[in-house]
């Protein structure tokens, strides 16, 4: 049987909305991998901001990082004691960071961690944030004993700040 113009007609019009919501799926799928792709690509920025303890390097975001008087020799001891990550997240970067306004670039540098992830360092010590943090900036964390050592906000000589 010899198919009609109508039936032609139909079956491409089927095909054209077939391929239209193939192509949508199709984005809703990739869109969140290629913005999952594009956040990775990024390079960490480390800013300075003004605090009521003076100022402080923060992230990207603007949120206070920390050190960890624990680590030793530009190493992160924080991953090999139970829990410490999940509460101090390791600051990571897939590419050099980059320094704002008033922030040594000289001081700033990588260490490659187990898992192969590339964790921030200022002059010498990995940077971590704090999970539980809600608020740009924030320095009610700095001086906190936990996980066998204390935390410290970091100033632009990338000396502790207490």
């Amino acid at each position: 049987m010899k198919p009609t113009p109508l039936l032609r007609r139909r079956c491409f019009a089927g095909a054209a909305a077939a391929a239209v919501v193939a192509a949508a799926l199709l984005a809703t799928i990739a869109s969140p991998v290629a913005a999952t792709t594009a956040r990775a690509a990024r390079t960490e920025k480390i800013q300075l901001r003004r605090t009521s303890h003076g100022k402080v390097l923060v992230d990207a975001a603007g949120f206070t990082v920390f050190r960890f008087s624990k680590d030793t020799g530009r190493k992160n001891t924080c991953l090999t004691t139970s829990e410490c990550s999940t509460t101090w997240p390791a600051l990571t970067t897939s590419a050099k960071p980059t320094a704002g306004p008033g922030v040594s670039s000289s001081l700033l540098s990588t260490i490659r961690l187990s898992n192969g992830q590339r964790q921030v360092t200022y002059a010498g010590h990995p940077l971590y944030r704090y999970a539980l943090a809600s608020e740009r900036g924030e320095t009610s964390y700095m001086g906190v004993r936990q996980f066998g050592g204390t935390w410290y906000a970091v100033s632009a000589s990338g000396a502790n700040v207490r």
